[in-house]
């Protein structure tokens, strides 16, 4: 699901002016959730961005922030260094959207999530990911700056390309406050992500959150995951995991709900009813399914869904594979995948030779056809002839009768000659 980001700005701890960024979905977010993090050290906001995009997928909206005071890619101040700058961000989101429902922390933001978390009453899930149990599960890093933070009132701990700005505040928390006691009482939804990798954090942290944490509780390992979730692969495989547990405990029911509003539609009706976002946005309900059309943001639309030409190209390009696919199959024929490019437009008339319209413009589908596997010459040919003889091509080629009646609506009062009505 596409998102759009916002950026986000708002009062902290100490009167800091702090940054974040707020991922919406396209549609009306269901639900809100604070993702505190620390991937920036690594130079590499892919995680962030996957974790917030499969999040989005469950119509959930993130806001995201992080505790680095400096990335690989250069310098990046959000000042987060306390549990009280991750209730401040929960305050900036329940005055202006709502409050959230699922509190997510990564590294040492993990741990901040779960001290906050008991005074986020609206919060229903909490999920860590590499968050560490105590101050000696984050090997070495934090022994040499304990002293420093508590001579200063902060200190900086170096990791990966960045460095955390941390309170003394929130440094005694984390080496002070009994965590078996917080994880005890938390009295919520638990999911605790780990790598088997980190080098940072021990695994032993996530088995301790397991075993303190009543239920509802889950626990995953990312098998050979760091850290950071430097493998693109680890970071995609942790998203999908939270974006489907998260959809479980938070948002789910209202995702849905929408989606199972009024029965089952008979094979061939289609439902279009506004969607409510912005002039043009329609959901659309076929069959069991439901879909979203939307003009784009240059024609005054959200861009929430395709185009209804986009989704009339759609209709023709997944006939077209499906045509190719039923023939090579009743064939024998070795194709391997099938992949249709289609392209929308409208042209002069005049240069479409075997259009009978003459004078205006005319309706163009340029349609370009991918077989894969090791198919003839003949075969190619054959598959690529039989594209012009999918059922959605029959029909756009052929005369289409289109009916148009207006369905009155209970409470109105009828029309005197019954014009308009449907015929019974």
């Amino acid at each position: 699901m596409e998102t759009r980001t916002e950026r986000v700005t708002f009062q902290g701890a100490g009167g800091r002016r702090l940054e974040a960024r707020l991922d919406l979905p396209a549609r009306k977010p269901v639900a809100y959730v604070l993702f505190a993090h620390c991937f920036t050290c690594g130079g590499d906001l892919f995680p962030a961005k996957a974790i917030s995009e499969a999040l989005a997928g469950h119509g959930l909206a993130v806001l995201r922030f992080d505790f680095t005071e400096a990335g690989g890619a250069g310098p990046t101040v959000h000042d987060f260094s306390d549990v009280e700058d991750v209730l401040a961000a929960v305050q900036h989101l329940r005055t202006t959207r709502e409050a959230p429902r699922l509190l997510l922390g990564h590294s040492l933001g993990g741990t901040a999530v779960l001290h906050a978390a008991l005074e986020v009453p609206e919060a229903r899930a909490v999920a860590t990911l590499g968050a560490p149990f105590a101050s000696g599960d984050v090997h070495g890093l934090l022994a040499p700056v304990l002293k420093e933070a508590r001579a200063r009132g902060e200190a900086r701990v170096a990791l990966g390309n960045g460095a955390l700005r941390l309170s003394r505040r929130f440094l005694d928390a984390l080496t002070e406050s009994p965590m078996e006691e917080l994880i005890q009482g938390l009295g919520r939804a638990l999911l605790v992500l780990h790598g088997t990798g980190d080098g940072v954090v021990g695994l032993g942290s996530a088995q301790r959150f397991y075993a303190a944490a009543r239920e509802p509780k889950s626990i995953v390992a990312l098998e050979g995951a760091d850290h950071l979730l430097s493998r693109p692969e680890d970071a995609r495989f942790a998203a999908a995991v939270l974006g489907a547990w998260a959809g479980r405990y938070v948002g789910s029911g209202e995702v849905e709900a929408q989606r199972e509003a009024g029965p089952e539609l008979s094979q061939g009706v289609v439902e279009v009813h506004e969607a409510g976002e912005g002039p043009f946005a329609q959901d659309i309900r076929v069959g069991r399914h439901r879909l979203r059309a939307d003009e784009p943001a240059q024609y005054g639309g959200g861009d929430t869904g395709p185009s209804p030409y986009g989704l009339l190209a759609a209709a023709l390009g997944a006939c077209t594979a499906m045509t190719l696919r039923l023939y090579a199959n009743d064939k024998g024929w070795p194709l391997e995948h099938v992949s249709v490019r289609l392209r929308h437009s409208k042209v002069h008339a005049e240069d479409c030779s075997h259009c009978e319209t003459k004078e205006g413009k005319v309706d163009r589908i340029d349609r370009t056809v991918m077989l894969e596997g090791p198919l003839s010459t003949e075969q190619r040919q054959r598959l690529v002839r039989m594209a012009d003889r999918c059922p959605v091509h029959r029909t756009m080629e052929s005369e289409i009768d289109v009916h148009t009646f207006l369905e009155e609506d209970s409470a109105s009062t009828p029309s005197p000659t019954g014009r308009g009505s449907p015929p019974r």
